[in-house]
Parts: structure tokens; C-alpha cells; sequence
């Protein structure tokens, strides 16, 4: 894994968040896009060389609805990158890691794939590539 790519972070008011993100950061997110496959719109912003990921559920039954009804808003993914996702997770997976999803197409134009948080300190890690 070369870096931290991106936190993601669940919101239910994208906007607001946006706001508060744009205030505390000092810069306007770069873009905005939704992945229908995840029922989600993305906002990203640039800080250093990482970047924050705000998510917004487009459905009530979505992945970050769920997230956000159990857990509330806040910190949802920690996303590392890396150069060869299908390697990495067969290098994770001969050490005990299981891959919950992916690899699939993401946002910002990656290639993605989840590992499962009960075998990451209960944090939900994202493994990007490209």
C-alpha cells in the first residue's frame, strides 16, 4: 500500500457538509459524482496528497443509509492506495483478510474493493487503484 487515498465520510445533508468541509479545509470540493452501483453521491475534496470523500445515500435502503442508521454520521471508510488490486487482495486474503466487495469500479475513476472490519480493528478499509 503506497498511502492513505481518501477518508470517506457518511453525511445525510451533502451540502452541509460540503459547507463545513470547505470552511475547515480552506478549499471547494473538486467535483461531485453519484455510483448508481453504491446508491451514493460523492463530493471530494484535495488536502495534501489524500482527499476527503463525503457520501450521501441516493436511496433509503443504500449501504451509507444503513451505515448512517446504525452508526450515525462520521467516518465511514479509510481508502489506501494501491498499485495491483487483485494482488493485494490475494496477498490479504492468504493472511486471513476477507474481501467483502469488489474489486468493482468506484468513484474518482477507481478501482475498488472493501475489506471486512471485523478483520480490521472494526474499520471498514478500502483498497483504490488507479
Amino acid at each position: 500500500m503506497k498511502k492513505i487515498d481518501h477518508l470517506g465520510i457518511a453525511v445525510t445533508d451533502l451540502e452541509a457538509a460540503e459547507k463545513i468541509f470547505t470552511d475547515v479545509l480552506g478549499t471547494s470540493p473538486y467535483k461531485r459524482e453519484e455510483v448508481e452501483s453504491e446508491d451514493v453521491v460523492t463530493s471530494f475534496f484535495k488536502t495534501g496528497d489524500s482527499k476527503i470523500e463525503l457520501l450521501q445515500s441516493t436511496s433509503e435502503d443504500g449501504p451509507i443509509a444503513r451505515h448512517i442508521s446504525k452508526r450515525g454520521e462520521g467516518l465511514h471508510h479509510i481508502a489506501f492506495h494501491v498499485d495491483d488490486l487483485e494482488m493485494e487482495i490475494s496477498e490479504l486474503e492468504s493472511k486471513g483478510y476477507r474481501c467483502i466487495s469488489g474489486p468493482k469500479d468506484g468513484a474518482d475513476g477507481k478501482r475498488i474493493a472493501f475489506l471486512h472490519p471485523s478483520d480490521t480493528a472494526k474499520v471498514l478499509v478500502e483498497l483504490c487503484e488507479g
